[in-house]
């Protein structure tokens, strides 16, 4: 075989069937041996966007994203995506061209040092020096993507590799090494357990990767624990759980932010203490001891001190936590605060309201539909007002949040799960960052649903504004946004321009019904924020929930 041949080969024989990528001239043998060759290839029309939808294919699944780019400004093209799948632990592989080995170097044309730029965000990148050692990259490239905590892997081929013969050698891969629960620690943890009178579950987006929500709602059932979970592990508890407080953080519900100070433990299950989570360190559930159930050694005291350490992989560690019930009075004040602090949809004014219309559309979109966010106020509203069955239905650039995400994730989700029901949720800013996208759609005929909350600004940028910079909106307004439904006309995809509150029903409806891609314009008032909102520097329970307009 040639490289080309043998890379094309490998994928095959480890499961992947479809890939994403765009080619160039350090790529072309690969793309000559996809021809004809049992793995689909997919083209996008930009290297982000491959990277994207492979990330999207990926968590949506749980299986291996796979994308090819050229070399130069094939391969940068593709650091942004690399780095959104190693902030959200995403297992995906990018597999790049490079230049002739001999003119490694040499300021070759489309030479770029790829191996050093993806460093920083990658699992681990490889650049093959040698045709001998192809064979064994690979295998270990993506076995490590997808083996303890998942990311990114890189491998960089040159084009005279590609071109040149090569052996097969199968690749032994060693054991997974799975980190042994230390009895200890075990002991410790439930005796903190049997000793809380106000416990608190804090669920983090490692409950998917290590599939165990199964456990977590075991235990959670069987303890009658509250539950918050972040950005990432929405849907990892089950929306009937009756004391599942959603989401906690910046823009969490005022309930669950509540629970988290006032509670004396917090049961930290692969979450990670990120700071849009905690507000202000030192006063994050400053009355609770902490346990911490992660895979990762590594994010155990990295931002907060515990008090017992579960490291584990998730599905391990969770059936060995005591079974407690919960303080009957402790849930009672949970229930009235889920009560109290409850979302409000009796909008009084004409516009069409967001929240409104996101909450109405989850209620009637099938339960096993997917959502994929961009990022920006429209991101926030679709974690407040929608529920998810799974985390894999909920689709969101987390520890990045990067615009242009939500388009090319959805394309990915929808050829990865091409009977169900798959949305981009976007606002008028990130939809244009990766616009092109709607090209794949409509090459690929793909029924993917969008809906875009236009309020002509930059929205999230314009409240910060608004908030904390004496409202100078400096470079925000987005009023001179082309026709989104012509311009989606133009890829041949249907869709209306909603501006009034009394023609949310019926749009929800009509977009729901479509049967092919579909997009659903809804024009919002542009002086609307997200609540509540945690400022820079306050701890969670210090929200604001309301300012004049």
């Amino acid at each position: 075989m040639t490289g080309a041949e043998l890379t094309i080969d490998l994928l095959a024989k480890h499961g992947v069937k479809e890939v994403f990528g765009y080619p160039g001239g350090a790529i072309m043998p690969i793309y000559d041996a996809l021809y004809g060759s049992p793995v689909t290839h997919y083209l996008t029309r930009h290297e982000q966007g491959a990277g994207f939808a492979a990330v999207g294919y990926a968590r949506s699944t749980g299986e291996l994203g796979v994308c090819f780019a050229t070399s130069g400004p094939g391969a940068t093209n593709l650091i942004t995506a690399l780095a959104d799948a190693m902030m959200d632990s995403v297992p995906l592989l990018a597999i790049t061209g490079q230049v002739p080995t001999a003119a490694i170097g040499s300021d070759a044309f489309q030479e770029v040092d790829v191996l050093g730029m993806s460093l920083s965000c990658t699992k681990h990148s490889y650049m093959v020096e040698r045709a001998e050692d192809l064979a064994e990259v690979l295998q270990e490239a993506m076995h490590l993507a997808q083996s303890g905590r998942p990311g990114p892997v890189l491998v960089d081929i040159p084009k005279d590799i590609q071109m040149g013969a090569v052996n097969y050698h199968p690749w032994l891969a060693a054991d997974d090494y799975k980190p042994e629960l230390s009895q200890s620690e075990l002991t410790k943890a439930n005796e903190l357990l049997s000793q809380a009178k106000k416990p608190l579950a804090y669920v983090g987006g490692g409950v998917q990767m290590a599939d165990a929500q199964d456990e977590l709602m075991q235990f959670l059932k069987a303890t009658n624990m509250p539950a918050v979970s972040t950005l990432k592990a929405l849907g990892s508890v089950t929306p009937d759980y009756a004391y599942n407080l959603g989401m906690l953080g910046m823009h969490g519900g005022q309930a669950a932010n509540l629970a988290v100070q006032e509670c004396d433990l917090l049961v930290c299950i692969g979450a990670r203490f990120d700071d849009r989570v905690t507000g202000n360190l030192a006063k994050f559930a400053s009355k609770a001891k902490v346990i911490h159930l992660d895979v990762d050694a590594a994010e155990v005291g990295k931002r907060k001190p515990v008090n017992a350490s579960l490291v584990a992989d998730l599905k391990d560690s969770l059936p060995h936590l005591a079974i407690h019930k919960s303080n009957p009075e402790w849930l009672a004040h949970i229930s009235h605060m889920q009560q109290q602090y409850a979302w409000r949809y009796d909008y009084p004014g004409e516009k069409v309201y967001a929240p409104y219309l996101l909450n109405r559309l989850s209620r009637l979109m099938p339960n096993n539909g997917v959502v994929c966010c961009d990022v920006g106020q429209h991101q926030m509203w679709v974690a407040q007002h929608m529920t998810f069955s799974h985390p894999s239905n909920h689709l969101s650039s987390g520890g990045a949040g990067t615009m242009g995400f939500g388009l090319p994730a959805a394309i990915g989700a929808q050829i990865a799960r091409p009977n169900d029901f798959v949305l981009t949720v976007s606002g008028d800013g990130s939809i244009m960052m990766n616009i092109q996208e709607l090209a794949t759609i409509r090459r690929n005929n793909l029924p993917v649903k969008l809906l875009i909350l236009d309020n002509q600004r930059l929205g999230m940028v314009r409240q910060w504004q608004q908030l904390f910079f004496d409202g100078r909106y400096s470079e925000t307004n987005l009023s001179d946004n082309p026709d989104f439904v012509q311009l989606a006309a133009v890829f041949g995809i249907p869709g209306e321009t909603i501006t009034h509150a009394n023609q949310v029903d019926a749009a929800i409806d009509k977009l729901v019904a479509s049967e092919g891609p579909y997009i659903l314009h809804a024009c919002i008032d542009d002086k609307e924020n997200v609540w509540p909102l945690v400022p820079p520097g306050a701890a969670n329970d210090q929200m604001l929930t309301e300012v004049a307009k």
